[in-house]
């Protein structure tokens, strides 16, 4: 029955592009839009894979390249400003023993692997469309698009990320929340004693870490309180970050010795969002950001939206019903996980704001990790 069914996959994300991998290889009819021309091939500068994420990845057929593209570790350093080591915490291996604990890799490399992941699956792509009309029936959906086409489809998954339109026009109220902190990231060279992800609470930023992401490189950030964006022109990114990142010892004088470009630094605020109750109207399911969004103290972003994709596939490919109890079975499935990572990197995050500088942060990712690896 499933070569019958036609899936419309809005965004072309680490999400939507899971979910297009896994039901395309299931013998579904996959169609995949994403908003951007070039597939956001180019976007991000480093991302921090743990093992729940890699356990997906793996489950999408891309695990080798992931490997081979990243650089894995298996513990986390806690580090004073002037870069003394303070403590050193194995990581929970929470997508298994037979994975890594981590693995950081250029965020554009990574989409690069799921992209071609995708085209060799013979989904068929559109890019630089979006969807302008949704009309839902019993049946299915009928789509209008940007470029002024139509198309009907069984099911539409929304993972068109945290301002997502089609959130907006299914009537759902929930919005991203700042909570309050910035990040300032940038991709540097790796200097060779980087081996894992150091992370330094205290001094001007109220975080300031790298993580490896290949032999030769890494990404570093420093957080701090959110500020109007309009008060920071964007040719000062680099002062900016500079300044901050130039107060701290170890690695950093050469992490910051390569902090010139403005344009290669990226800013963004820390946001949060869940849409309670459920992540469906009729035949459109949301996915990914488009559902939930955490700051990414816990580095877990990625990793919930790629679970997502994986679940939601599991449920769909696995029954001939696609109705209500369905896919609200797939947000209970799903809520009792994303909630708690969202609060537990809302909380870190909340303590920093607070003053509180002697947190047990290394304790609440430990018990957080264990709790993703123990979940269903």
């Amino acid at each position: 029955m499933n070569e019958h069914r036609t899936v419309l996959v809005i965004g072309g994300g680490a999400a939507g592009n899971a979910v297009t991998l896994l039901l395309s290889r299931a013998g579904l009819d996959v169609h995949l839009i994403e908003a951007k021309d070039d597939w956001n091939a180019t976007a991000g500068s480093g991302i921090t894979l743990q093992g729940n994420a890699l356990r997906v990845l793996r489950e999408l057929g891309v695990w080798e390249q992931v490997e081979a593209s990243g650089f894995g570790f298996g513990s986390v350093g806690i580090t004073s400003p002037d870069g003394t080591v303070l403590h050193v915490q194995d990581d929970i291996r929470s997508g298994g023993d037979d994975l890594p604990a981590t693995v950081g890799m250029q965020r554009p490399q990574l989409q690069r692997i799921l992209i071609e992941a995708v085209r060799a699956t013979g989904a068929s792509v559109r890019l630089g469309i979006t969807a302008e009309i949704l009309g839902q029936d019993a049946d299915g959906v009928s789509v209008r698009f940007s470029d002024g086409s139509e198309g009907r489809y069984d099911l539409v998954v929304a993972a068109d990320g945290l301002g997502s339109t089609t959130r907006t026009a299914l009537g759902m109220t929930a919005k991203p929340e700042p909570t309050g902190m910035a990040i300032w990231r940038i991709a540097a060279p790796r200097p060779a004693g980087v081996t894992r992800t150091d992370l330094a609470y205290g001094g001007p930023a109220y975080i300031a870490g790298y993580c490896p992401t290949s032999d030769t490189t890494l990404y570093a950030y420093v957080v701090e309180a959110n500020r109007d964006r309009a008060s920071i022109p964007a040719g000062s990114y680099a002062d900016e970050m500079r300044s901050l990142a130039s107060a701290y010892g170890g690695f950093w004088p050469e992490i910051t010795a390569h902090i010139t470009d403005p344009e290669q630094v990226n800013y963004t605020w820390f946001d949060r969002m869940l849409v309670e109750g459920c992540w469906h109207r009729g035949r459109v399911v949301l996915i990914g950001d488009a559902a939930h969004c955490c700051p990414p103290t816990l580095a877990q972003g990625a990793a919930l939206s790629l679970e997502d994709a994986w679940v939601l596939a599991q449920m769909l490919t696995e029954s001939d019903t696609w109705d209500d109890a369905l896919f609200q079975a797939y947000y209970e499935r799903r809520i009792s996980r994303v909630r708690p990572v969202v609060e537990a990197s809302v909380r870190i995050g909340q303590w920093q704001l607070d003053g509180v500088r002697d947190a047990d942060v290394p304790g609440l990712m430990a018990r957080t990790m264990t709790m993703l690896r123990e979940l269903p």
